[in-house]
């Protein structure tokens, strides 16, 4: 089975492991704790270090399957290289993601299944997500603050398990946006992230293992974006 080692060693942030492939200001590495990006989450920030040197990872680009971290310089490497991920900034995505699937909780619960549109999470710790929500009172939607943070206080379990492709396009409520779902892994599996009492649907991002992280939740705004569309934008508070 094909797990990513963000998902599986979520806690593992330094890493030393083999270099599959290298090219000037790229490389393929046997093992990353990176995640690359997506679903509105923003890509992991760190450093490769090798024997030659060290350089900031500016990106990550998807090529056939793999994923190459694409460096600050144009340094070569071989052997063996260190993957370390910028923990704070990891911490906070981690945070904010989780809190995201709170509020598409109480958005699903509240107006009647109502799917995601769109979401861009910042690095400012802010976010929003975009509902279709053409008719939504935007005072009840605001009224979601309370129940967010009581989740978040409640300290739910996090965790994951993987259905079947099919299993997840059939079963209700599992993919909750519009037009996209996480990519499958290569033996045909969706990963399903769950809060324990609240929520189970398909994510391929990073979480944190219970509700409770360090900060509470703002509904900053709340913007009416075309006939459908409902942005709710939200920040730790």
């Amino acid at each position: 089975m094909d797990r990513a080692f963000y998902h599986e060693h979520p806690d593992i942030l330094a890493l030393e492991t083999e270099v599959r492939d290298s090219r000037p200001g790229r490389v393929l590495l046997a093992a990353s704790p990176f995640f690359p990006g997506g679903g509105g989450q923003l890509a992991d920030r760190g450093t490769i270090r090798w024997a030659g040197g060290e350089a900031p990872v500016a990106r990550f680009e998807r090529i056939d399957g793999n994923v190459w971290l694409l460096l600050a310089d144009d340094g070569e490497m071989h052997g063996r290289a260190e993957a370390v991920v910028d923990a704070p900034f990891r911490r906070m995505m981690t945070q904010m993601h989780t809190y995201t699937h709170i509020l598409n909780a109480c958005v699903y619960r509240s107006f009647n299944g109502a799917l995601v549109t769109g979401v861009q999470m910042n690095d400012d710790g802010t976010a929003r997500m975009d509902f279709d929500l053409p008719d939504a009172d935007n005072d009840k939607l605001r009224a979601l603050e309370a129940p967010i943070n009581a989740a978040i206080e409640e300290d739910l379990r996090v965790g994951a398990s993987y259905v079947p492709v099919a299993q997840a396009q059939s079963e209700p409520g599992l993919i909750r946006t519009r037009s996209v779902a996480p990519p499958p892994t290569a033996d045909g599996m969706i990963r399903i992230v769950e809060i324990q009492g609240l929520d189970r649907q398909a994510c391929g991002g990073t979480h944190l293992s219970s509700t409770r992280g360090e900060n509470r939740i703002r509904i900053l705004k709340i913007d009416n974006k075309g006939r459908h569309n409902r942005r709710v934008r939200i920040g730790f508070a």
